[in-house]
């Protein structure tokens, strides 16, 4: 079966895009303003259709959704603040103990006298001088009294009152102990006892607070022992005189006080000289 179509449903069907494959019918040539006239007549209601038609609208976007509002974060709850613990009843007020007295030379020990110029000629020595010195020192070397910058100064000392030329110049240290009293040492009191006893000399000489307290056992400060002359208890009815200066150790670190401790020294001596 084939399609009979006259020319105009064949440009009808051109228009619209679609092709004819059956074999066209031999036709009389159709003039071209024929076939332009056609197409014009075609065009024209498909435009009126075109411009009729309504127009659709286009879709309408759709809407972003919405931010959600943020929720208010509820404020933590305050815990109720404690209730005021009452106040303390102050205890009962305890009269103040007055400190126990620490006893005099505590924490030193007494370490035996040295000789420190034994190799003094005694026909050298002179005779101001009396029969002995006994020297008590608080010293950093305990047993070796020389020894050091304080030692050192110490020596100088007794050179300048001319001791290095007496053979019984003995010098008795003091030294700090945490604990039992080393062997040969002994307490300070006992030990200037027994120093007296052997050694009798013709005057004590003690250097620092800290020797003065321990073998006199008086609590009074520097400058008034320094300003009298104190006594010792001997053998016997025997009474030693004792002169109190500065320790060489504070010498060294206030110079200033040389003078002063060199008035000491010289009454040290002029002590030893009335007697004799």
């Amino acid at each position: 079966m084939s399609l009979d179509l006259d020319a105009r449903q064949r440009a009808m069907l051109q228009e619209m895009g679609i092709s004819v494959w059956a074999p066209q019918p031999a036709a009389p040539t159709v003039p071209a303003t024929a076939t332009a006239a056609a197409s014009a007549a075609m065009a024209a209601p498909m435009a009126d259709e075109q411009a009729t038609a309504p127009l659709r609208p286009a879709p309408a976007a759709t809407p972003a959704p919405l931010a959600q509002p943020a929720q208010a974060v509820p404020a933590p709850t305050r815990a109720p603040a404690p209730a005021p613990a009452p106040a303390a009843t102050p205890a009962p007020a305890v009269a103040a103990q007055p400190p126990a007295a620490s006893a005099p030379g505590s924490g030193l020990v007494w370490h035996a006298p040295v000789a420190v110029y034994p190799q003094a000629d005694p026909a050298a020595t002179p005779t101001s001088l009396g029969a002995g010195w006994l020297v008590v020192v608080e010293s950093a070397t305990p047993g070796q009294p020389l020894q050091g910058d304080a030692g050192r100064l110490l020596d100088n000392m007794l050179r300048a009152m001319q001791l290095h030329k007496h053979p019984r110049t003995h010098v008795a240290t003091l030294g700090r102990s945490g604990g039992p009293s080393p062997e040969g040492c002994a307490e300070p009191a006992d030990g200037m006892a027994q120093a007296l006893e052997q050694l009798r000399p013709a005057l004590v000489l003690v250097l620092g607070l800290g020797a003065a307290r321990a073998v006199l056992g008086s609590r009074e400060p520097l400058g008034r022992l320094r300003a009298g002359v104190q006594s010792l208890a001997g053998p016997g009815d025997m009474r030693v005189p004792a002169v109190v200066s500065y320790d060489p150790a504070y010498l060294l670190r206030a110079p200033d006080a040389k003078a002063g401790a060199w008035a000491d020294l010289c009454r040290a001596l002029a002590l030893v000289r009335g007697a004799a």
